[in-house]
């Protein structure tokens, strides 16, 4: 990460709520054929994420900790907030002297965009308004949330309005679809599921390319973190939804990778 800053433009998408298990096996099974052409590899990596809901999950992310590999560590970190003894300092990480990395990277003279999901980045109560509040800019409506089928085209609408010219750009979209309620994108559903959540994650896909035109169209290569925050239960154990210690829970993918200028 280290070396990419300031020649790249950086790209963190969070696929808010999506399942591990789910992704692997839509990817296996074609049904997700963009994420297949970006993704290293082909494959989704597993990790572990650091909290198990949208609002805790985000600090530890803008904190410096992502989602953390399953095999045992240590492993280094992409970027960090600088403080004595950590032990996931690699040769490439990046250290930032700021509370979180969107601070970090502003100092570092990014422009920082939020392009909100879920009802942690509505802005339409206090809470709602901390993490939108460390960037530059913060958008929110409510087409953009769970309720609107179309959320992902929306979010995008908005993003290709407010892409600026000049200096680099960090963009950070919380992906709504998955979340709960998700069976509007399964025809005849009458509640949600694992296959309304994967049928979720397909319509994501088919409008991944032109968020990845946005990404790479500013004539820098831009460098990608995307992942999920948590996974949800549809019945697992007993469980409904997350905020607790489950397996579903936990495990959610992870990709990194660089796209270079114009490639989408």
């Amino acid at each position: 990460m280290r070396s990419l800053l300031g020649t790249h433009d950086l790209l963190f998408v969070t696929l808010d709520t999506l399942r591990f298990d789910v992704a692997a096996e839509r990817l296996a099974a074609g049904r997700t054929p963009n994420l297949a052409k970006v993704l290293p590899g082909g494959v989704w990596e597993r990790r572990h994420t650091p909290a198990s809901f949208t609002y805790a999950a985000h600090h530890a992310f803008f904190g410096g900790f992502l989602p953390t590999p399953v095999t045992p560590g240590p492993h280094a970190r992409p970027f960090v907030a600088r403080f004595p003894g950590s032990t996931s300092v690699g040769a490439d990480t990046w250290e930032f002297d700021a509370p979180d990395v969107v601070a970090g990277l502003r100092a570092e003279g990014y422009h920082t965009v939020c392009i909100g999901g879920v009802g942690f980045f509505a802005m339409t109560s206090p809470q709602g308004s901390v993490l939108p509040g460390l960037f530059d800019e913060a958008h929110w409506t409510r087409e953009f949330g769970v309720t609107n089928p179309a959320c992902f085209e929306a979010q995008l609408r908005r993003l290709e309005e407010v892409q600026p010219a000049g200096g680099p750009l960090f963009t950070f979209v919380n992906v709504a679809a998955l979340h709960q309620p998700n069976r509007h994108y399964l025809a005849d559903a009458a509640e949600d599921s694992v296959e309304s959540h994967g049928a979720a994650l397909e319509y994501v896909d088919r409008h991944l390319p032109a968020l990845l035109h946005l990404a790479t169209g500013r004539g820098r290569p831009c460098h990608v973190i995307m992942c999920s925050d948590h996974g949800t239960a549809y019945g697992e154990s007993g469980h409904v939804g997350h905020r607790f210690a489950h397996e579903v829970v936990w495990t959610v993918p992870y990709a990194q990778f660089t796209l270079e200028a114009g490639a989408w």
